[in-house]
This record gives C-alpha cells, structure tokens and sequence, in this order.
C-alpha cells in the first residue's frame, strides 16, 4: 500500500471504531445505567441532592463548596481549552512549510491540505471542550443558587429539577473532558496514521475500563442507596412524631 493512502484506511477507521464504542456506551447508558460509571454517578448526585436538600440550612454550605469545586474544575478545562485552541491557531497562521528534516518523521500524507485537516480537527477538539465546559459552568452555577432554596419533602418537583440540572452539568463536563481524550489521537495524526489508528485502539480499550463498573461497585452503591433512603425515612418519621 502506498504511504499516502494509509490515511484513507487507518484513520477512518481509527475514528469508526472510537464512533462505535462511544454509540455502545450511550446506548449502554440509556438501557442499562449502572453498568457505566456515567449513569452510577448521575445516580448518586441525584441522592445526593435529596440528602442536601432535607436541611438547605444545615447542609447549605456544604452544597455551595461542593458546587464551587466543580465550577472550578470546568472553568480550569474551559481555561486550557479555548488557550490551547489560541495557540493552535497563531501556530497554524504563522507556520511556514514543513522543513525536509520534520517531513521524514511523518509517515503517511504529508500534503498541505493534509496537514490543515490535522490541525483544523485538534483545533475542534478543543473548542468543542471550551463550549461544553462553559455549559457546564452554567448549569453548576443554576444549581448552587437553587440547591439552597427551602424546600418542603412532600413537593419533590423542584428537586428533581435540580437534581435533573445538576447531571446535566456533569454530563456537558464529561462530553468536554472527551473531546479533550479525543484530541490525543489526532494529536498523534501529525506523526502519521499509524500512530493515530495505534492511539485509537489504545484509548477504546482504556475508555472501557474507565467507563464501566463492576459487580462489587454495583452492589456497594445499591446498599449505600439503601441505607440513605433508610436514615432519611427515620428523620421524616421522627420530624413528623
């Protein structure tokens, strides 16, 4: 095979087998949540909203700082994101053509046109990641002004609001945290598609140990569920006496 055609065969397929595993892992999040380490989590901020929520008075201060933790942990992402896309773009702007002694450490295209597609797929990369971590900023900072609101027990609407919000801006962070992961890949692109269809593979295997869950996590989560639900049914009963 010609070496300019590995990039029509191994990149496409690099990024077909990323597409088909994260379409298993929606669909898996969807049908089966807690098989995923996305869904158990958006499981337990629910809980955990109703456990902070019980008492905003008591626990208001703890809901405001953890709230706060997240909104700093997206505007650091939003941060190296968009100054990450600035920086792509001077280089790409001010660049001249590559040198013979950077061309012989690619392998594969190396065409002009090539090379812009590269660096045009990194730059959407992290743009797409500024935009979700700026969602997600948004919604944390809804939530933090709403999770301290008193809220009677009997009327859950408002709660579920929240909680509902509250996982929408986790799930933004998370969709902003991928297209950083998916940056790496097309990062290796510039060196050829071989490294880029290796770093594919790589990722989808890592991806899957990091996104699912086990047995034992699936039942630890389960009892402590139930134990939280047991404590709460005990204060409302003993409120209510």
């Amino acid at each position: 095979m010609e070496e300019a055609a590995l990039d029509f065969v191994l990149v496409p397929l690099g990024l077909a087998l990323m597409a088909v595993y994260h379409a298993w892992l929606v669909f898996t999040i969807f049908r089966n949540p807690r098989r995923t380490v996305i869904g158990l989590n958006a499981e337990s901020r629910r809980q955990w909203v109703f456990s902070m929520m019980t008492d905003p008075l008591k626990n208001g201060v703890l809901t405001v700082q953890t709230i706060r933790n997240n909104i700093m942990a997206s505007t650091l992402l939003a941060t190296t994101a968009i100054t990450l896309s600035s920086l792509i773009g001077v280089f790409v702007s001010t660049s001249a053509d590559l040198s013979n002694a950077k061309l012989h450490l690619i392998y594969g295209n190396k065409s002009a046109l090539c090379t812009s597609i590269k660096y045009f797929s990194i730059l959407l990369c992290f743009l797409l990641a500024f935009l979700c971590n700026v969602q997600s900023i948004r919604y944390y900072a809804h939530v933090s002004f709403l999770a301290t609101v008193p809220t009677w027990r009997d009327h859950k609407e408002s709660i579920h609001y929240i909680a509902r919000n509250l996982n929408r801006g986790s799930f933004f962070w998370s969709v902003g945290l991928r297209a950083f992961y998916f940056s790496f890949p097309l990062f290796l692109w510039i060196f050829g598609p071989i490294p880029m269809f290796a770093s594919c593979c790589t990722m989808s295997c890592v991806l899957y140990f990091l996104d699912t869950t086990t047995s034992f996590t699936r039942h630890l989560h389960s009892r402590s569920l139930r134990e939280n639900l047991e404590v709460d049914d005990l204060e409302s009963a003993h409120q209510a006496s």
